[in-house]
Formats: C-alpha cells, structure tokens, sequence
C-alpha cells in the first residue's frame, strides 16, 4: 500500500518544479522589462515593413508565458516519445534560445532595448532548462 501511495504523488513534484519554471520565466522576463524601463530604455522597435511597436509589460508576460509554456508541451511530448526526450529537448531549447537572438539584433531598437530584449530570452531559456526537466533521483 505504501508503494501504491507513494507513485500517486510522483507527478505532483513534477508539476509543480515545471509551473515554478514557466512563473519564473515570466518573472524574470517582467523584471529585465522593468529594470531596463526604470533606466530610461525606450522599448519601442521597428521592423521592416511593420510599424513601430511599444513593447510593454503586458507584451513581455503574453510572449514570455507563450513560449514557456511552448516549452512545456514540446518537453512533454518529446518525454512521451522517446526515452531520450529530455536530452533531445534540452539541446532543442538551447539552439531556440541562441537562434531567438537574432531577430533582436536583428531589429531596428534601442541598444539598451537590445540588450535587454536579449536578456530576457536568455532568461526564459535559463529558467525553463533549469527547472522543467525532471530531476534524476
């Protein structure tokens, strides 16, 4: 009975290491977007083609939370897949975390927009490799 109780509560943990990850992305993301904007960063970029886009709090928590939770289910489905499926997806998050700073630099913004744009997308990366993957007992 005692093995039966404890595999019920294995998921739990699980769950709640990955929802601290994706809060902690979004945090972390909130905080860069405050700090820069505190120190005078004007967070407003142009693309090609596009008009000018202020990029405010509620843009940070909509992309941030997106893309953890993106994160989230690529993680999941890879775990479903293969036995492999936390390496694969801690590589796969790496090469998105590098391959997402180009559009920055690649954007027409502030260089304090810049660096801090680029801040929060190692952010998210940091958080969510750190705290979604299941720990190894």
């Amino acid at each position: 009975m005692t093995a039966t109780a404890s595999s019920t509560t294995t998921p739990a943990p699980s769950l709640r290491r990955r929802a601290l990850g994706v809060a902690a992305a979004v945090v972390a993301c909130v905080l860069i977007w405050a700090v820069g904007a505190i120190a005078g960063v004007d967070y407003t970029v142009r693309n090609p083609g596009q008009p000018a886009m202020e990029l405010g709090p509620a843009a940070i928590v909509t992309v941030s939370l997106g893309s953890a939770l993106l994160g989230w289910a690529a993680l999941a489905v890879l775990e479903r897949l293969t036995r492999r499926g936390t390496a694969i997806w801690t590589v796969l998050a790496a090469a998105v975390a590098l391959l997402s700073l180009f559009p920055v630099v690649a954007t027409d913004a502030t260089a304090g927009a810049k660096v801090a744009l680029g801040a929060m997308h190692l952010a998210v990366a940091a958080a969510l490799i750190a705290l979604l993957p299941a720990r190894r007992s």
